[in-house]
């Protein structure tokens, strides 16, 4: 089971390989995005003067995807998360530390091209192609 990253979708929205070709091939697996990677992805419709028009075609393309809510569980993984890094000082931005809270809590693993930032995160399974 996968959870995608917002860069992953953006990829693949492109028709980029290997995010678009990737997903084809898992198709039959359970992939799940977080809400946070929905508001991220949302966000980008609003720099086109045509926002509707690209929430229509976001929501098009994210729907065949099961969306997990944050939950008190979750926020508690990302506080622990978030002060593990600050410890180390390297603290990441607070919407990829609650995608990886959500996926640690899910067990599932990130397709993501973020090594940098998801792979400083213990115990999280990350999916990066070659």
């Amino acid at each position: 089971m996968y959870l995608l990253d917002t860069d992953w979708i953006i990829q693949a929205l492109g028709a980029r390989e290997p995010a678009a070709q990737t997903l084809r091939q898992l198709a039959g697996s359970r992939i799940h995005i977080s809400i946070v990677t929905l508001g991220e992805i949302y966000e980008r419709a609003f720099v086109f003067a045509n926002p509707q028009a690209h929430l229509t075609s976001f929501r098009a393309f994210l729907n065949p995807y099961q969306v997990l809510s944050l939950s008190d569980p979750i926020m508690e993984r990302f506080a622990e998360t978030r002060a593990f890094l600050r410890r180390r000082g390297q603290l990441i931005s607070d919407f990829d530390i609650l995608i990886a809270a959500t996926a640690l809590h899910h067990d599932l693993t990130v397709l993501t091209f973020n090594l940098r930032h998801f792979g400083r995160i213990p115990d999280l399974k990350v999916y990066h192609p070659n």
